[in-house]
């Protein structure tokens, strides 16, 4: 699937790269420079490229772009997940996902790297898993292994893998008596984008979940003003308190296995990150 992956900063040099079945030429990446060099902005440069014997997928985060070489049709969404993964778990292990912590820590980045593909393909993604396997670095551990030549590596099989919870490792006890559970919900709508300020605030009020709001506009470019070459996109940001868009309820909420009477509540928040709507 994924055939190699290359770590580009915000100015556009290669400081990293990793390949898994076959090494790629780093020519391949000129496609998507010519792409960065259109886009206005680092997040409006397209996650999907297709190019002649390639596609490139990306995303970018903490100023640095992730770059996977894919040689066969894939979902794109797939490999996108997979790259937040990774960056996500670069954060976990070293506090901060930046192109200075990467180059410091670049050996145990590899080992990462190694564990979380198999021959191009997704293998140990849960943190949990990764850090049984690969110990994170610390400056006692980097000083003995400097001493003694030995790495971060594992000895044992991680026991995360036993459990029926990928996530959570196996034989974990918890003391809090709390129970906390989400439920993803989805919305869809028109919006409109106000360019003298830049900003839109949507203030509805007390919300009816027989009768939801929809707010729909168009988006015109100021008088004078050149054609953009691509459609704009816009940055939208949903918080909606006490209220399920759905309209789904909890009607009963249970606990077992305790001998006092648990004070039992529900909060309803709706929220979005950050996401864009494409004109």
């Amino acid at each position: 699937m994924i055939h190699s992956l290359f770590l580009i900063n915000h100015t556009g040099d290669i400081f990293l790269e990793k390949h898994w079945k076959s090494v790629i030429s780093r020519s391949v990446c000129d496609y998507f420079f010519e792409a960065k060099e259109k886009a206005v902005d680092p997040e409006n440069v397209p996650p999907v490229l297709q190019t002649p014997h390639h596609y490139l997928i990306t995303i970018y985060r903490g100023k640095l772009f992730f770059l996977s070489v894919i040689q066969t049709e894939v979902p794109p969404l797939f490999v996108i997940e997979f790259l937040h993964r990774v960056a996500d778990t670069f954060q976990d292990y070293f506090g901060e996902c930046s192109e200075v912590i990467i180059k410091d820590n670049v050996v145990t980045v590899y080992e990462l790297l190694e564990e979380m593909l198999d021959n191009g393909f997704p293998l140990a993604t849960e943190s949990n898993v990764l850090k049984e396997m690969i110990r994170p670095p610390t400056i006692l551990r980097s000083v003995v292994n400097t001493l003694t030549g030995s790495s971060n590596v594992g000895d044992t099989l991680p026991t995360g893998q036993l459990s029926n919870i990928p996530w959570r490792r196996a034989g974990v006890k918890y003391t809090n008596n709390e129970a906390y559970f989400d439920v993803i919900e989805e919305i869809d709508g028109n919006y409109t984008y106000d360019l003298a300020t830049k900003v839109l605030v949507w203030d509805v009020g007390k919300l009816n979940p027989q009768k939801l709001p929809n707010l729909r506009g168009s988006l015109s470019m100021q008088a004078g003003a050149p054609k953009p070459e691509e459609n704009p996109s816009l940055n939208i940001d949903l918080k909606i308190q006490q209220l399920a868009i759905s309209g789904l309820k909890v009607s009963r909420l249970d606990m077992y296995g305790e001998k006092y009477k648990p004070f039992k509540g529900v909060k309803y928040v709706t929220k979005a990150g950050k996401f864009q709507v494409r004109t």
